[in-house]
């Protein structure tokens, strides 16, 4: 038989999703994929259940529904005081999975570079490989996961067609700041290249640190391809609606490779959601203090333990650093974890170019008692951390 394509050969299968089967078949606690365990709030459900009653059931105009698009516009103009125009500058897509690789397809051409921050989405490498394109990477550096502008510029300088930038970032719960964004700004405009964002955690951030929308910096609107979705911010993963939102010219070619991968997202969804994105400010207000009210209960328990960990600035996200434990490699001791803790997690050299082997993502996208729980089973490891281990 022929061979298949030799791209697939450079990357694997979703690490996250393979956790959540090995989680599943030994019924641990998964915080390994993030995906809350509660509903979503009771004006989504209701509106949901008005929309499988309705004119729905068919296919949605391509690019998204009106309504939808209309109420989107209205919620980017509110928290980021940009005009959006829903009929040139939005395409909804299917989750922010899709968003990103419109996003990839639409900025770059087969052999052109893409600056990637390591650690990364475990998507955004598949998403460039899968486009032609050639992923090059710029390390954040711990503990505060920071880069260095010359290495930055570096990289820049072999004349990338865009960078990807994660905001607030999965893996690492890192919140940019504006003069980090600006920097990252600054080269982009010197070397001619996109800028990527990928905004999912935009709602879920802790004080004292902001969110930035990177395309209303000065001078970087036309350059900035913003990925988004629903997902996190309403607890509705399952249902696949993200979007992209960049200038007019940007959108007229994305709708074409949005056209050619999916068609279009769920047309009932995208009646139901707009119940999400009429939401008065109260709803984010409390988002955030839930999970900061998450952060902290899940926190303590990882701080007991005795094992340093990074403490997220926003995301749901946590990494841990196992090395100490003497137990072998990470993707080893998150086997271990599954079968002896019965807590999954993700191990972190799948989000890193460089050999990171010692680390463990979590995240606390769970109700409380779900935290509670985890927790008391992570408590275990006091017994096997050397006595010279300790928190940070």
């Amino acid at each position: 038989m022929p061979t298949t394509a030799t791209r697939l050969n450079v990357f694997t299968e979703s690490v996250i999703r393979g956790m959540s089967r090995l989680a599943a078949r030994h019924q641990a606690i998964n915080l390994a994929q993030g995906f809350p365990d509660f509903d979503p709030p009771e004006e989504l459900l209701v509106a949901l259940e008005r929309a499988t009653r309705g004119p729905y059931h068919q296919y949605a105009v391509t690019w998204g529904a009106p309504r939808f698009r209309e109420a989107l516009a209205r919620k980017i103009h509110h928290f980021s005081g940009m005009n959006v125009d829903p009929d040139r500058h939005l395409v909804v897509t299917c989750g922010s999975t899709e968003a990103m690789m419109v996003a990839m397809m639409t900025a770059c051409n087969p052999g052109d570079k893409v600056i990637v921050f390591s650690p990364f989405y475990e998507n955004y490498t598949a998403d460039a490989i899968l486009s032609g394109a050639i992923p090059i990477y710029v390390p954040l550096r711990p503990p505060d996961f920071n880069f260095v502008l010359s290495e930055l510029e570096e990289a820049f300088a072999q004349r990338p067609k865009a960078i990807v930038v994660c905001n607030p970032s999965n893996p690492t719960g890192k919140v940019f700041t504006r003069e980090e964004l600006l920097q990252i700004g600054r080269l982009a405009e010197k070397y001619d290249a996109f800028v990527i964002t990928d905004e999912v955690y935009e709602h879920i951030v802790f004080s004292p640190h902001q969110h930035v929308h990177f395309a209303t910096l000065p001078g970087l609107a036309d350059r900035t391809i913003t990925c988004n979705s629903l997902s996190k911010t309403y607890s509705i993963t399952g249902w696949r609606l993200g979007y992209v939102h960049a200038s007019a010219e940007v959108i007229a070619q994305a709708r074409k490779v949005h056209d050619f991968l999916t068609v279009g997202a769920a047309a009932p969804l995208q009646e139901a959601a707009v119940a999400g994105l009429e939401m008065p400010d109260a709803y984010y207000q409390e988002l955030t203090a839930l999970y900061t009210a998450k952060r902290d209960v899940f926190l303590e328990y990882i701080r007991a333990t005795g094992l340093p960990f990074s403490e997220p600035q926003g995301a749901y996200y946590v990494l841990l650093d196992i090395g100490s434990l003497g137990l072998g490699t990470d993707a080893q001791v998150a086997e271990w974890f599954v079968r002896e803790i019965g807590v999954a997690g993700v191990p972190g050299s799948s989000f890193f170019r460089e050999p990171v082997h010692h680390l463990i993502r979590f995240h606390f996208a769970k109700r409380e008692e779900t935290l509670h729980r985890a927790g008391e089973r992570l408590l275990r490891l006091k017994d096997r951390l050397p006595s010279s281990g300790r928190s940070q």
